[in-house]
């Protein structure tokens, strides 16, 4: 019988006492258990640090690190620096696949048995991930659902080793986990989303920094990325007539406007940029795209 295959799990996590113990309880009733779960604490001033030091206290393959308070949410960057804090401590830690998961999830049990069956069936599916939901009266329902096909949500990316090695690891910018997709596309891998595989996710998106200036904080990772300033006029006319209403085109707009005004440092990647726009040419023209 084959071996189950070996995945190495960091979690950054900030200020999340009421949520974490769920994501705790729902890795240790995994089919398939990680073979190290690194869970960075990010500088949490609630329960959150010590919820982690007792999962590890009673599971030999959980580990913990602690981060000094910045003093404030840093996203983007501040997710990937503790991201490379956790991966640093894991080592040498054989590992198939490497995810990053955030600390306010709930999942079935078989969530990671199923997440590898598909990749055994797709060799050159290099970054993978389930559908991030949020509950109503109706059960859970997607929340990424308007999402390009390629896009698997930074919650939770699951990476092939091979693909890992080949992008270079996280870009240091916001937009990281589109950047990741783009760039693994570029060298031949394909991204998805498992729509099937559901995830609980249990608040909000972006409700840590408020509507406005979360999908500001978006529209700045699309400058950052490189969108085409065509595409991003489009998304945002899309965006109007989406909840939140107005405001997230708003907001996306007004964040790429300002990147462009700041003259924000745009991905260090010439090669990648042409080829975001490229794709997003294709898109807008009808031709066949990632998008």
């Amino acid at each position: 019988m084959p071996q189950p295959p070996r995945y190495l799990v960091i979690t950054p996590v900030r200020n999340e006492e009421h949520n974490f113990p769920r994501t705790v309880e729902s890795f240790v009733s995994q089919t398939i258990r990680p073979a190290r779960w690194v869970i960075v604490d990010d500088g949490s001033k609630d329960r959150t640090a010590a919820i982690a030091d007792e999962a590890a206290a009673r599971h030999d393959w959980i580990r913990v690190v602690h981060r000094a308070d910045r003093g404030f949410r840093q996203p983007g960057t501040g997710v990937v620096q503790a991201f490379n804090d956790g991966l640093a401590v894991a080592g040498a830690e054989p590992w198939d696949y490497l995810v990053k998961f955030d600390g306010d999830l709930a999942f079935d049990p078989d969530y990671f048995a199923q997440c590898f069956a598909r990749f055994d069936r797709d060799p050159k599916l290099g970054i993978g991930g389930g559908l991030i939901c949020r509950r109503d009266a109706a059960g859970l329902v997607g929340e990424s659902l308007g999402d390009p096909a390629f896009h698997v949500r930074g919650a939770t990316k699951i990476y092939r080793r091979a693909c890992w090695e080949q992008i270079g690891g996280l870009f240091m910018a916001p937009g990281w986990d589109t950047l990741d997709e783009i760039k693994a596309s570029l060298l031949g891998w394909t991204t998805l989303t498992f729509r099937e595989l559901k995830i609980h996710q249990l608040k909000d998106t972006g409700s840590a920094d408020g509507t406005w200036r979360n999908w500001v904080k978006n529209g700045r990772a699309n400058y950052i990325t490189g969108y085409h300033p065509l595409f991003m006029l489009a998304k945002c006319v899309k965006r109007i007539f989406s909840a939140p209403y107005v405001i997230g085109a708003a907001g996306l707009g007004w964040g790429y406007v300002q990147g462009a005004l700041q003259r924000v440092p745009q991905v260090p990647d010439p090669a990648l940029i042409k080829y975001v726009r490229e794709q997003q040419l294709r898109k807008l023209t009808g031709r066949p795209s990632i998008w």
